[in-house]
């Protein structure tokens, strides 16, 4: 899919808690910072605990090499699955794909932003991920 020139990578954990001091060690040293960002978007519909949608966001941005959002989640959680079945879903219908990236392309020259491109951009999220949901109940898809 076409995007932005940034690798966006998922790592999924046994225990997110347990992995916060490991990941603070290493990933600066390799160029990683950390962000404030520790929750993933709540898609409309799948309830309002928060807890449960927590993750670690770390980003490298270099002129050395690639740059890298590194979206670290709780294996089993609900933004893992949600991050998973985003992916595999445009994998499973591309012809979706043309319309979203201009959509994305159209938010990305309006918003001032990142925060607030994210924000124009999750209710479009949402009706994938209804679709999405859909279809991984038809199909029997699970990570």
């Amino acid at each position: 899919m076409d995007a932005k020139p940034i690798f966006d990578l998922q790592a999924s954990v046994a225990d997110l808690d347990a992995a916060e001091q490991p990941l603070s060690s290493i990933l600066p040293e390799l160029g990683f910072a950390d962000t404030t960002y520790f929750y993933d978007h709540i898609p409309e519909g799948h309830g309002s605990q928060l807890e449960i949608w927590r993750k670690r966001l770390w980003m490298r941005r270099s002129a050395d090499g690639p740059d890298v959002n590194l979206h670290i989640r709780q294996a089993g959680s609900p933004g893992e699955r949600f991050a998973l079945l985003f992916r595999d879903w445009f994998r499973a219908h591309p012809a979706a794909i043309p319309a979203y990236i201009k959509f994305k392309r159209s938010m990305a020259e309006i918003a001032p932003d990142a925060a607030t491109y994210t924000e124009m951009k999750n209710p479009v999220v949402d009706i994938v991920v209804v679709t999405a949901e859909d279809w991984a109940r038809r199909t029997g898809w699970q990570i």
